[in-house]
C-alpha cells in the first residue's frame, strides 16, 4: 500500500520569464512484498508443519496488505490469513508469531481507514515486543507507527522520533537492511521540510548500511540523493545520482512503479537544466511504466509534469487539457493532488495575466497552504507564484512581504535560480513604484544569482556526465558482443594452435631480449640527452601556459566589465526616463537602451564562452529577438520566424550587424503593424555559395510610404543602418512590396567553420 506522503520541489525558469512551474517530485512508497500468492497458498496446503504454516500465512497476509490498489477483497484476504496465523500461534504458544499477528492486524485496520484503532493496536504490539526484548520486531512496530503521522509541523517531530527509535532497534538487532531502509525514509522526511543537507547525510548512511549488507537494490537511495542535490541546485550531482538510480534499477530488473519514479526524477533534473526534449523523453518512459503497473498516483504525477513542460513551451491549452484528461481517466480522492492541479491552473492563468480566472484558485490555495505558504510543504514554490500574482494585482504590501520571506528561505538553502527569479520580481515592483535605486540594486542581484546558477564549468560537468552515461550503455553492448566472440573463439581453438603459439612466443621473446640488450646502452645515452631537452621544453611550456591563461582571464574580465557597465548605463537611462515627460526624449532613451543591450549581449557571450575571438550569431540573433519581443510583449501581437545558420563573426562585424538587426526589428514592431494588427516578421541570416553573408529582415506590414526616398530621409535609424552597412563594407537594400524587406550583404573578415541549425519558430 502506498503511504500518502507527497512533497514538492522548486524548478528553474527561463531568464526574462518569471513564472515558476510547480513540480511534484516524488511519491514515498512502502515496498510491496515480492511474493507469489498462488505458490504460497499451495505451500500452505501441502505443509504438515504448523510453525512453517504460521510463517506462510503471515507472508501471504503481508502480500495482500502491501499490494497496490487497497481493494477491499485484498484486505479481507489479508485478515483471513492473519486469523489462521493467530489460531496456530495460540495453539503453539509462539510468542514471536503472536506479536507479528498483532502488528499485521493493526496494518489491516490502517488500510481500512480505521486509524484510531490501528494506532491503538500498533502501540499494543510495540509494548509487547519491547516487553519480550524483541528488538527487530520493535523496530518494525516503531516504523509502522511513524506512518500514522503526517508531515505537518505539529506531527513532524513525533514522526521523526519514531523513525529514530526504529533505527536504534534495528541497530541493536544487527538488521542492516531494515536500518538502511528507515534511514532512507527519514532522509526523505527531511527533504519534505527543505533540509537537503540532513537528507544527504542520512542517505549516505543508508547507502553505507546497504552496501555493508551486500544489498543490491539501492536505486531508491540514489534517486533520493538526486532529489536532495536538486533541492540544493547541484544539478550536476543530481544528474549523476539519477542516472545511477536508473542503471541500478535496470540491472536489478526492477520494472515496478519505482522505475517510473526514477524516470520521473531524471526528467525533472533535465527540466531544471532546460533540456526540454530529454525531460519529455524520460517522462514519457515513466508514464509507460506507471500505466503498466496500474498505479494511478504515479500516472497522474508524471502526466501533470508533462503538462508543466507544455506550459513552459507556451502550449497553455494543451497543458490544461492534459490535467483534465488524466483527472477523468485516473480519478483520485486525494487533497494533495487536487491542490497540485489547482496550483498548475492558478500559475498558468497568472502567467497569462488572466487574473479573474486565477482568483478562485488563489483562494483555494490560500486556504490550503496559508497566506505565505506556511502549510503543507512546498513553501518556496507557493511563495514565488503568490508573489507574482500579488505583483500583477498591485497588492504591493503583501508582495514585498512575500519576496522578503522567500529570499530569507532560499538564502539558507543556496538556491541561486529561485533567488534570481525572486529578485527579478522585486526589480519590477521597485521600477513600478518608482524606487529606482532599489530597482538597480535588485536587478544587479538578479544578474549575480542567475549568472552563478548555471556557469560554464557546471555546464561542462553536466555534458561530461551525460557523455559518461551514454558511453557506459554503449560499453555494455560492446562487452556483450566481445563475450560472444570469445565463446566462439574458444570452440574453434585447438591444442595444436595453443602449442604453436607457445613455441612462437618463446622464439619471439628470445629475439626480443637480444634486441633489448643490444639497444640498451645506446638508449641510455640518448635518454639522458632527451631528458635534459624535455625538462627545458617543459619549463618553456609552463611559462607559455601561464602567459596564455593570464591573457584569457584578462580578456574575459574586460568583456565582463564592459557588459556590466552597459547594463548599468541601461538602468541609469531607465531611471532618467522617469523624470522626462517628452515623448521624443523617452523614445530616444528607449532606442539607446535597445542598442546598448544589443552590444551587451555580445560581451556577455564572449566572457561566458571559451572562444574569446568570435560570436555564434545563431545564438546572438535568437537572444536579441527574444529581448526585443519581451520589451513589446504587452503591446504587440507579432510572431517571429527565424532561419539562422550557425555562423561565427568577430566582434568588429558582430556589433554593427547586431545594431542593424536591432534598428530594423524595432522599426518593424513600431511602425509596420499599426492599430495592434497581427503580423509576422521573418529574420534570416545565411551564407551564400559565393562566400557572401546575407542578413534579411522582412515583414507583411504596411511597408514604406509611396513617396519615401532613402537618400532624402532624415530618419536616424535608417541612416544608422546604412552607415553600419558601410562599416561592414557591404550593400544595404530596401524593398517595399506587401510589407518591407531589408537586406544586408557583406563578406566576413575571418574564416570560421559554420554549421547549419534548424529553423526556430516562436
Amino acid at each position: 500500500m502506498k503511504s500518502n506522503s507527497y512533497f514538492f520541489i522548486k524548478s528553474p525558469v527561463a531568464i526574462f520569464r518569471l513564472p515558476l512551474v510547480f513540480v511534484l517530485l516524488s511519491i514515498s512508497l512502502k515496498a510491496q512484498t515480492k511474493e507469489n500468492p498462488y505458490l504460497l497458498s499451495k505451500q500452505i496446503n501441502s505443509s504438515q508443519n504448523d510453525k512453517e504454516k504460521i510463517k506462510l500465512y503471515l507472508r501471504l497476509g503481508e502480500y495482500y496488505v502491501t499490494k497496490a490498489g487497497e481493494e477491499k477483497k485484498d484486505l479481507d484476504s489479508a485478515a483471513i490469513s492473519n486469523k489462521q496465523a493467530q489460531k496456530l500461534s495460540l495453539k503453539l504458544n509462539d510468542k514471536l508469531s503472536l506479536g507479528k499477528v498483532m502488528l499485521l492486524d493493526a496494518k489491516i485496520d490502517k488500510d481500512r481507514g480505521k486509524w484510531d484503532l490501528a494506532i491503538s493496536k500498533m502501540k499494543k504490539s510495540l509494548n509487547y515486543f519491547l516487553s519480550q526484548n524483541m528488538q527487530e520486531q520493535a523496530g518494525d512496530a516503531y516504523n509502522e507507527l511513524s506512518y500514522m503521522y503526517t508531515n505537518d509541523s505539529g506531527s513532524f517531530e513525533t514522526k521523526v522520533g519514531l523513525k529514530k527509535k526504529a533505527i536504534e532497534c534495528f541497530g541493536k538487532s544487527g538488521v542492516l537492511v531494515k536500518k538502511a531502509a528507515v534511514l532512507k525514509d527519514l532522509a526523505e522526511l527531511y527533504s519534505v521540510i527543505d533540509n537537503p543537507d540532513e537528507a544527504i547525510k542520512l542517505l549516505k548512511q543508508s547507502l553505507s548500511a546497504y552496501q555493508s549488507a551486500k544489498y543490491k537494490d539501492i536505486h531508491t537511495v540514489y534517486k533520493l540523493l538526486s532529489l536532495a542535490e536538486a533541492q540544493k541546485s547541484n544539478y550536476n550531482e543530481a544528474l549523476k545520482y539519477a542516472h545511477l538510480a536508473e542503471k541500478t534499477a535496470e540491472k536489478a530488473g526492477d520494472y515496478s512503479t519505482e522505475l517510473a519514479s526514477i524516470y520521473n526524477q531524471i526528467g525533472l533534473v533535465y527540466y531544471y537544466l532546460k533540456k526540454n526534449q530529454l525531460a519529455l523523453d524520460y517522462w514519457e518512459k515513466g508514464l509507460v511504466v506507471a500505466k503498466k503497473n496500474k498505479d494511478k498516483p504515479s500516472v497522474r504525477l508524471i502526466a501533470s509534469n508533462i503538462s508543466t513542460m507544455l506550459i513552459r513551451q507556451k502550449k497553455f491549452d494543451e497543458g490544461i487539457a492534459i490535467i483534465k484528461e488524466y483527472k477523468k481517466l485516473y480519478p483520485l480522492d486525494d487533497k494533495v493532488f487536487e491542490m497540485r492541479e489547482n496550483y498548475i491552473l492558478f500559475h498558468t492563468y497568472t502567467t497569462l495575466r488572466q487574473l479573474k480566472n486565477a482568483d478562485k484558485y488563489y483562494k483555494k490555495l490560500i486556504e490550503y497552504y496559508g497566506e505565505y505558504g506556511e502549510y503543507g510543504g512546498g513553501q518556496t514554490t507557493v511563495l514565488l507564484s503568490f508573489a507574482m500574482y500579488r505583483l500583477y494585482k498591485e497588492d504591493y504590501q503583501a508582495f514585498y512581504k512575500s519576496v522578503k520571506l522567500l529570499d530569507s528561505i532560499n538564502a539558507k538553502t543556496g538556491n541561486d535560480m529561485v533567488r534570481a527569479q525572486n529578485f527579478m520580481l522585486w526589480f519590477k515592483a521597485d521600477s513600478t513604484q518608482g524606487k529606482y535605486l532599489d530597482a538597480i540594486k535588485h536587478y544587479q542581484l538578479y544578474k549575480k544569482h542567475s549568472d552563478s546558477a548555471f556557469n560554464g564549468e557546471k555546464s561542462r560537468q553536466i555534458n561530461s556526465l551525460q557523455i559518461q552515461f551514454d558511453t557506459e550503455k554503449k560499453d555494455k553492448d560492446i562487452q556483450l558482443l566481445t563475450q560472444k566472440g570469445k565463446l566462439q573463439e574458444a570452440r574453434i581453438s585447438t591444442d595444436s594452435i595453443l602449442r604453436y603459439v607457445f613455441i612462437g612466443s618463446i622464439i619471439v621473446l628470445i629475439l626480443f631480449a637480444a634486441l633489448l640488450y643490444n639497444r640498451s646502452r645506446l638508449k641510455n645515452r640518448a635518454n639522458k640527452t632527451l631528458e635534459l631537452k624535455r625538462q627545458q621544453i617543459d619549463e618553456q611550456n609552463e611559462q607559455l601556459k601561464k602567459l596564455l591563461g593570464e591573457k584569457e582571464w584578462l580578456l574575459k574580465e574586460i568583456h565582463h566589465r564592459v557588459k556590466n557597465n552597459l547594463q548599468i548605463v541601461i538602468s541609469l537611462l531607465n531611471t532618467q526616463s522617469a523624470y522626462l515627460d517628452n515623448e521624443d526624449a523617452l523614445m530616444a532613451i528607449q532606442n539607446s537602451q535597445h542598442r546598448m543591450h544589443a552590444m551587451s549581449l555580445i560581451h556577455q557571450k564572449l566572457y561566458q564562452s571559451d572562444n574569446l575571438a568570435t560570436i555564434d550569431m545563431s545564438w546572438y540573433i535568437y537572444e536579441l529577438i527574444n529581448y526585443i519581443k519581451e520589451c513589446y510583449s504587452s503591446e504587440k501581437n507579432i510572431s517571429f520566424v527565424m532561419d539562422v545558420d550557425k555562423i561565427f563573426l568577430d566582434v568588429a562585424q558582430a556589433v554593427p550587424l547586431g545594431l542593424i538587426l536591432n534598428e530594423a526589428v524595432n522599426n518593424t514592431i513600431k511602425y509596420a503593424f499599426p492599430d495592434s494588427r497581427r503580423g509576422e516578421v521573418q529574420v534570416s541570416f545565411k551564407k551564400s555559395e559565393n562566400g557572401e553573408y546575407k542578413l534579411m529582415i522582412s515583414d507583411n506590414g504596411i511597408g514604406l510610404p509611396d513617396d519615401f526616398n532613402i537618400d532624402e530621409t532624415e530618419s536616424l535609424g535608417m541612416n544608422l543602418m546604412r552607415g553600419l552597412t558601410d562599416q561592414l563594407e557591404g550593400n544595404f537594400t530596401l524593398e517595399s512590396r506587401n510589407g518591407l524587406k531589408i537586406t544586408v550583404n557583406f563578406r566576413k573578415t575571418t574564416d570560421v567553420d559554420d554549421q547549419n541549425i534548424n529553423i526556430v519558430r516562436q
